[in-house]
């Protein structure tokens, strides 16, 4: 990777965000004192082996556990049907009864890999020996894989009792549609094809549990990014949720969404209370990858997009088909984030969205990386890279002409979200001046009369960030939460050291750098000088989970609130110290100031003394202590979904431009990134470094998505991808060097115009290299190809058309 061409904007008045400073978590990371799940083990813990099924659906005839318990070490055997009288099913946030979720198959599986019974024994090793020892009776049963046949009436249904495959369907239409289409003089229709895969972090997923039956208080150490966990655990386990404790001081190995974890919560917290002793369960990699509900989704777009004949876009439609897996869970509220970013950063003032989830016979997917913004971000880019091939118009000037300005800002789309801020053709022109646009061009064009196809790959993605609940009210109208608050606690001790105390767990998001950039910014107290604690479940404000780009933002207003009311109760000390009124004085650089006479002031040792030990010098009413708690609520949420579905669905939007240079190999079809660069707008940096490394590690995954990363099954539904001999990551090989430069276009609803990072480089990536390898194959006289990844085989097959024109006009 490459050092950024320049450093982001920023206000002048900024004295912490922005600049660069360490990462406070690298050092415990880099020297290997990181402290994961797996380095948890309480005396007396027992482990955990699964049995799973090799069926994609059969009915459970038996299950023989008589050889396993006899196995030396193994303590017992837990089957579904046992685990299900004492439990609740697992949520489903689609109003579907009849679908039941278990952490253990009841009466038939659903899927090759579907966890059957859990093996419990003194050490993993024996508890591996004790499942082969298992002998379960299966009937097949008929199996579904194609999402596109599952949809249909006379598919085999996953769910029988449900009657049908479709989980959700949802239809919007707004603005002048028909206006809109009659204005148009063509439309391009474009299918595109986002198959499954995921971010397959280094860590899997672990979970350590232990019930105190004494104080009746479960502990849950687990790798977890999960809204609800703590309670999603109480209900399932039917206890109360103040005896769930869930400890957040763990690090998380990576997740970007997919370490949701329920199923291992639940079945390690039932374990632990029934035998009293510690248990762990610690996903080996074969178990993860098709077993553990963590695939991405599994997507077919069909994208109408209207235009006229100057190149001026007037209307869009998605229709979207999503494969769930065997059990939809949380995963079909993704569906709703297109809403939210329906035109992307274009000026369309109608669209329709139409979007189907359906089960299939494979493990359940979960949010990967941007709630499922990055597939709709592709759809939308190839259909207008085709508009641009219809039109044989400039790619860049094309997007240039249907951007919304700066002026135009805060913007509302048809569906009724407004994006808050943006000055798009602003980090075009920093993503054509990086790349030297006329020079790459040059460049491509040299490798192609050298007999390679090269082309080039641009594409302009918005990342929505601070995520809130409103999904779950969309794709489930009988549930009207419409809340995702965050919390933080603030407190100065009588020594006048500065805590910061928050409650979600950390995947590599630098969260604690974070908090004390922001915190100091606030107070004036140096960032190096603050202390960050992760507080348990049961001592801290439950957080929402880091999803959807939500810390910086909704955080971050916390953090803003409790600073806050720690200043003015700063300043009622202050004033009456110095005489005068309230109104009288104001917090400035650790000090409470006389606004009509700055040298009258009160200092920071001075002010917390007077909190902690002077009663005699406290303002009458004002409790001892500097100790303050804000919960903040998302930025401009609060609404539910309106009669025709319009919503305000995500607070802030960042912006992002990629431009790629790719030359494929006419002898292998093998693809080669030789030029990367992005231009991206995230508001006010916090951190530089931070950001940097969001952006790259989003690309990276976005490169392999586009090229590498798929989840395949055979006919009979078997998984082909159970290790990462068969599932293909990018390595630094694949990776090229990415030039990046930042554009700050502040958000107006954050408490320094921060905006999400967290999905970042990822948002563009897929596209932007679908992009430059079409450029290649249609310059070349070959058709373009919309489906994901574009490995060498798609390549090989769109290219024998072409040569054998080749050779038959020779």
């Amino acid at each position: 990777m490459t050092a950024p061409t320049d450093t982001p904007s920023e206000p002048a008045d900024h004295v912490y965000l922005s600049k660069p400073a360490r990462v406070r978590e690298d050092r415990r990371f880099v020297t290997g004192n990181g402290r994961y799940v797996a380095d948890i083990t309480p005396p007396e813990t027992v482990h955990v082996g699964l049995v799973t099924s090799p069926f994609p659906h059969a009915r459970i005839v038996s299950i023989d556990v008589e050889q396993a318990l006899e196995l030396p070490g193994v303590v017992t055997v837990l089957t579904g049907a046992e685990l299900a009288k004492s439990t609740e099913a697992l949520r489903q946030y689609l109003d579907v009864p009849e679908v039941q979720w278990r952490p253990l198959a009841v009466e038939s599986t659903r899927y090759a890999g579907e966890w059957v019974a859990a093996v419990v024994a003194t050490s993993r090793a024996v508890a591996e020996d004790g499942a082969e020892l298992v002998d379960v009776d299966y009937e097949p049963l008929p199996f579904i894989l194609d999402p596109e046949r599952a949809a249909q009436p006379d598919a085999p249904l996953v769910h029988p009792t449900h009657g049908t495959n479709v989980m959700a369907k949802r239809e919007f239409a707004w603005g002048p549609v028909d206006e809109n289409r009659a204005r148009a003089a063509s439309s391009v229709s474009v299918r595109t094809r986002w198959n499954r895969n995921s971010t397959v972090p280094l860590e899997t997923f672990g979970v350590v549990a232990s019930w105190d039956p004494h104080r009746e208080v479960l502990d849950v150490w687990a790798s977890i990014q999960m809204p609800q966990f703590p309670d999603q655990l109480a209900d399932a386990l039917r206890i109360p949720t103040n005896q769930v404790r869930v400890h957040f001081d763990v690090d998380v190995g990576g997740s970007y969404g997919v370490k949701r974890g329920i199923k291992h919560g639940v079945l390690a917290g039932f374990l632990a209370r029934k035998l009293g002793v510690p248990v762990k369960l610690i996903e080996d990699r074969s178990e993860n990858m098709h077993g553990g509900d963590f695939h991405g989704p599994d997507r077919v777009f069909e994208v109408e997009l209207a235009y006229t004949d100057e190149g001026e876009f007037t209307h869009i439609r998605l229709d979207v088909l999503d494969d769930e897996g065997a059990y939809p869970g949380r995963s079909p509220l993704q569906l709703a984030k297109p809403i939210g970013a329906i035109v992307g950063p274009y000026s369309i003032t109608s669209a329709e969205y139409n979007a189907t989830a359906v089960t299939t016979n494979k493990t359940g997917q979960v949010a990967v990386r941007g709630f499922g913004q990055s597939p709709t971000n592709y759809a939308i880019e190839a259909a207008v890279d085709a508009v641009a091939r219809e039109l044989s118009m400039d790619r860049m000037e094309l997007r240039r002409r249907n951007f919304i300005r700066a002026d135009e800002f805060p913007y509302r789309i048809p569906s009724g979200t407004e994006y808050d801020s943006g000055d798009y053709d602003a980090v075009l022109d920093r993503a054509i001046e990086i790349s030297e646009l006329p020079a790459l061009a040059e460049e491509r064009d040299s490798l192609r009369a050298s007999g390679r196809l090269a082309g080039i790959g641009v594409a302009a993605c918005l990342e929505p960030g601070g995520g809130n609940a409103i999904f779950e009210n969309i794709m489930n109208p009988k549930n009207d939460k419409s809340t995702f608050p965050e919390a933080c606690r603030i407190r100065v001790d009588g020594a006048g050291a500065v805590t910061a105390i928050i409650s979600i767990s950390s995947a590599g998001q630098a969260h604690e750098t974070m908090v004390s950039t922001l915190v100091a910014e606030e107070l004036g107290v140096p960032p190096e000088q603050i202390a960050v604690v992760r507080a348990d479940s049961l001592s801290g404000f439950p957080s929402q989970s880091p999803v959807g780009s939500r810390m910086t933002i909704v955080l971050g207003r916390a953090i803003n609130g409790a600073a806050t009311e720690l200043k003015d109760k700063l300043c009622e000390i202050g004033a009456r110290a110095l005489d005068l009124e309230r109104s009288d004085v104001e917090y400035r650089d650790r000090s409470v100031v006389a606004v009509a006479d700055p040298d009258r002031s009160l200092g920071w040792d001075d002010l917390v003394a007077i909190a902690h030990r002077k009663q005699h010098l406290m303002p009458p009413g004002v409790q001892p202590g500097l100790e303050v708690v804000h919960v903040a609520h998302t930025p401009r949420s609060g609404t539910l979904t309106a009669p025709d579905g319009t919503v305000q669905l995500y607070p802030c939007y960042s912006f992002e431009v990629h431009v790629v240079l790719a030359e494929i190999d006419p002898r292998t079809a093998k693809v080669e990134l030789l030029r990367y660069f992005i231009a991206h707008d995230c508001g006010t940096v916090v951190n530089p470094d931070v950001v940097r490394g969001m952006v790259y590690g989003g690309t990276a995954h976005g490169i392999g998505v586009a090229l590498y990363e798929q989840f395949a099954f055979n006919d009979d539904g078997q998984p082909l991808t159970q290790s990462f001999m068969d599932y293909l990551l990018p390595s630094a090989h694949e990776v090229p060097d990415i030039v990046d430069a930042e554009q700050c276009t502040p958000s107006p609803f954050t408490s320094h115009g921060q905006k999400g990072v967290g999905e970042a480089g990822y948002m563009g990536a897929p596209a932007a290299v679908a992009g430059a390898v079409n450029d290649a194959l249609t310059a070349h006289g070959a058709a373009p190809i919309h489906s994901l990844p574009i490995k060498p085989s798609d390549i090989w097959t769109v290219l024998q058309p072409v040569r054998h024109d080749s050779k038959d006009r020779s």
